[in-house]
């Protein structure tokens, strides 16, 4: 099955049915924890979560494999880079070197720290906009916000904004893979050749891409202008949410392990630790 990431999936689990605005929540708490130097015993708890939460939402197993691809080259990328710039002394664990070059285990275990930390987030967004519908996903900002409402922020307006563009994320990539065979068809190949002529190819792809974004976003426009659609009019709602058990047990799991990472950032030694990969990475 061909997944296009970012878009909803209308699937029977217990993620789907859970409340928005509880789930946007949790979420977000999962995000946040993973911005804490809690090491990859830390990562290793919000890993198992974010794990169970994307099981339980019954998606593919075959994405997390996909989602995978761009963090590996991203990883290999920042490894390069750090063993230019881990240094040359005993301290950082050095392994081999040859001239600048400095192969050590601080440059290994920060580039797979890195990468496991790009890779949780990319996953907790792709379960809430895959488990989540567009519309409901907007009143859950809106609900979020509403505190804002008291200094004149637009509140409405800015979880619009923010809806339309996690909306517009598959429609480009659908987009994209269109132009993309298009292109294939009339000769152009992206993946052959010398790097100059990728750049002109790769031309080929992103200008035909912008200028479809553009249309698509004044279709977009005339079509909401039709509507009668004003940001500033008061508008009432069909959809009405309500918190059931399922939502509070699920509220209290993601801030209770916002609350553990955050406890564990400040104490490491009152849990465990692994001395070899903390003491490397604390340098």
């Amino acid at each position: 099955m061909k997944i296009s990431f970012g878009r909803y999936l209308p699937l029977n689990s217990i993620v789907h049915s859970v409340d928005p605005r509880i789930k946007l929540v949790v979420l977000i708490c999962l995000i946040v924890s993973i911005f804490f130097h809690t090491g990859f015993e830390g990562y290793a708890i919000i890993g198992v979560a974010v794990l169970t939460i994307f099981f339980c939402a019954k998606l593919p197993f075959l994405m997390l494999f996909r989602l995978m691809r761009p963090i590996l080259f991203m990883t290999i990328i920042l490894f390069m880079i750090n063993c230019f710039l881990a240094g040359s002394s005993p301290e950082v664990g050095m392994i081999w070197h040859w001239g600048a070059i400095k192969l050590s285990y601080k440059a290994i275990f920060v580039s797979l720290y890195t990468g496991v930390r790009i890779y949780l987030m990319i996953l907790i967004t792709t379960i809430l906009t895959t488990t989540t519908q567009p519309l409901d996903l907007t009143l859950a900002l809106e609900d979020i916000m509403m505190p804002l409402k008291v200094i004149k922020f637009p509140v409405h307006i800015i979880s619009m904004i923010i809806s339309i563009a996690l909306r517009s994320i598959p429609t480009l990539l659908d987009e994209a893979g269109r132009i993309l065979k298009a292109q294939a068809s009339r000769g152009v190949d992206l993946k052959n050749g010398h790097f100059k002529e990728k750049v002109k190819s790769l031309v080929s792809l992103i200008i035909p891409l912008l200028v479809s974004s553009f249309q698509k976003s004044e279709d977009l426009a005339y079509a909401m202008d039709s509507r009668g659609y004003d940001p500033q009019g008061k508008r009432t709602r069909f959809r009405q949410y309500h918190i059931d058990f399922k939502d509070i047990c699920f509220f209290i799991l993601g801030v209770g392990i916002l609350a553990f990472i955050i406890s564990y950032s400040v104490h490491p030694n009152i849990f465990w630790r692994i001395p070899f990969i903390d003491d490397y990475y604390a340098i």
